[in-house]
């Protein structure tokens, strides 16, 4: 019977540190391959002292990984993590020219996050939504192509640097079962990305070829606002399954999101469907319900396009506090989080994820 990553994942759960946390809890698994009975990884220590004293580790993550029925080689290689990637590892700059539209291998599908203008809650909607569809047993991928207001390191609790072993690979990081990748992991927090559009189209480029995503069935792109050059070059570049977008029911978030609708359908991308955010604010007090926002546009203009409208979300201050604190409010199991899980039901239900 022929080992698989989840059996290697498995045995290497039984693998403890001294505080009785075990590999993978700590995250310090990267670049895990299985090529018929060869397994390789890397265990990435946080500094190279202590890489010095986790021989030990390595040798029984070693041990119980060559024990595992199928695999007669395992190797594994003992890192430290580093202040920086290695020189030759460098994000952004001119794309490279490539012969059609192109999808990462063992990547099913790819779904763009949209919206026409920014405040409407896109990023809070695809963090949240790449988690629910991973509680539901998906293998879920979120890539932050908001190059210039990356927000997904906070959202989803991440703050450290991809792995890259060779100067040009880039292992991404995980959190609440989402493999993910940011332009905020490879930037200095709070510098400014100071680019033209064409180092936008390559940085692109390099998290989509670039990143070892592994086997996903699904990869949500959370997308910049507008209608520029990330949305151009993912459209054009990348074998897009189709969009979603957010849009909070106000006229001049509608006005936008059509402009939104408008680029994907001239760019050939299919509208699988929209999610109304902040459709409403119910009070805490008396549980009355107030449309700050207005009511139905995000229906009416679904229903004018010929799309299903995929959910409706109010405005929550525990959606909000749990984005700042790294944890996105469907990780958990209240109200917020069945209203995503019953979106994320209904793009498997529809064959969208």
């Amino acid at each position: 019977m022929a080992v698989t990553k989840s059996d290697v994942e498995a045995a290497l759960s039984r693998v403890n540190l001294p505080d009785g946390r075990n590999l993978l809890a700590h995250d310090l698994v990267r670049a895990l391959t299985v090529e018929g009975d060869t397994v390789r990884f890397v265990i990435e220590a946080p500094n190279a002292e202590v890489a010095k004293a986790m021989g030990p580790l390595r040798d029984a993550a070693e041990k119980v990984v060559s024990e595992l029925p199928g695999v007669r080689v395992a190797t594994v290689a003992l890192t430290a993590h580093g202040p920086a990637a290695p020189p030759s590892l460098k994000i952004g700059g001119h794309p490279k020219p490539q012969e059609g539209p192109t999808k990462p291998t063992g990547v099913q599908r790819i779904l763009a996050i949209g919206s026409g203008k920014g405040g409407v809650g896109k990023s809070t909607v695809s963090s949240n939504l790449a988690v629910a569809l991973a509680k539901q047993g998906r293998k879920v991928g979120l890539l932050d192509a908001d190059i210039y207001g990356p927000s997904q390191p906070r959202m989803m609790g991440v703050n450290k640097r991809p792995a890259s072993p060779d100067g040009k690979t880039i292992i991404p990081l995980h959190a609440h079962g989402v493999t993910m990748m940011s332009i905020g992991f490879m930037m200095e927090e709070g510098k400014a990305v100071v680019w033209r559009g064409p180092m936008l189209m390559g940085a692109l480029q390099q998290m989509l070829g670039q990143v070892e995503w592994g086997e996903l069935d699904v990869l949500l792109v959370d997308l910049p606002p507008g209608t520029g050059d990330v949305q151009l070059t993912l459209c054009t570049k990348s074998e897009l399954s189709g969009a979603i977008i957010v849009s909070t029911p106000q006229d001049v978030a509608l006005i936008d999101a059509r402009k939104a609708i408008d680029m994907f359908d001239t760019l050939k991308t299919p509208v699988l469907g929209l999610i109304e955010n902040m459709s409403m604010f119910v009070c805490p007090t008396c549980g009355s319900e107030h449309e700050i926002f207005g009511h139905g546009g995000v229906a009416a203009e679904a229903q004018k396009l010929g799309a299903p409208l995929l959910g409706s979300l109010p405005i929550d201050l525990d959606t909000r506090l749990a984005g700042d604190g790294g944890t996105p409010i469907a990780a958990g199991d209240g109200p917020m989080a069945q209203a995503y899980a019953r979106i994320a039901e209904g793009l498997i239900k529809g064959g969208m994820a």
